[in-house]
């Protein structure tokens, strides 16, 4: 409908009526755009404003916890890969119950403490065979360099037998304190290697 003669039938209307009743809102729509670039949507009691900005994708968030989880997950099966069959069939279920959580405590706790670039680097290394303590090692993929090192050492105990000692070391005294997890016991005879598989 052309403005002049919207205008027009706004002024007849108001003559008609002696001004007394307003114009119908259809005929007050004018075919100017709004200054104002926020429009407002009514739906029953809600009103949404829909602005007229682009939409700017947002940068996925830094997933600590997700790592930190993975890292953990991590832990369990390189333990597990330690022991092989044929050790980890004896100790399994006393290692999940004692030392596993322990070890996601500690894991857990150092973590936190670093800053997140810190954790977008971290992996957990392999375990070693044979006799080696190594279970796995948490190091930065950047610098090369460990962060913590968790460990198993075999002890013959007089008059006891053969124990196996968890402990941990951290990068905070360059590795020299030996941090105790607890200790799981053998038999009187002497283990097997380490990764050994049926």
């Amino acid at each position: 409908m052309n403005k002049w003669l919207r205008k027009s039938l706004v002024i007849l209307f108001s003559i008609a009526t002696f001004g007394l009743v307003t114009p119908p809102a259809s005929l007050a729509i004018t075919d100017k755009p709004s200054d104002d670039s926020t429009e407002k949507v009514s739906f029953s009691d809600d009103v949404i404003e829909q602005t007229a900005s682009p939409v700017v994708e947002e940068e996925q968030p830094f997933e600590k916890e997700q790592i930190l989880t993975n890292i953990l997950n991590e832990a369990e099966e390189k333990s597990l890969l330690k022991f092989g069959d044929k050790i980890g069939g004896v100790i399994e279920d006393e290692f999940k119950e004692v030392i596993l959580p322990k070890m996601e405590e500690i894991i857990t706790y150092y973590l936190n403490e670093e800053s997140d670039e810190l954790f977008e680097h971290l992996e957990v290394s392999k375990p070693s065979g044979g006799t080696g303590e190594k279970i796995f090692h948490i190091y930065n993929t950047e610098t090369g360099q460990d962060v913590l090192r968790f460990h198993v050492r075999r002890e013959n105990r007089p008059l006891e037998g053969y124990w196996f000692n968890f402990h941990y070391h951290t990068y905070h005294d360059s590795f020299q304190s030996h941090k105790d997890l607890g200790s799981i016991y053998w038999d009187k005879n002497t283990p097997p290697n380490w990764m050994v598989y049926n």
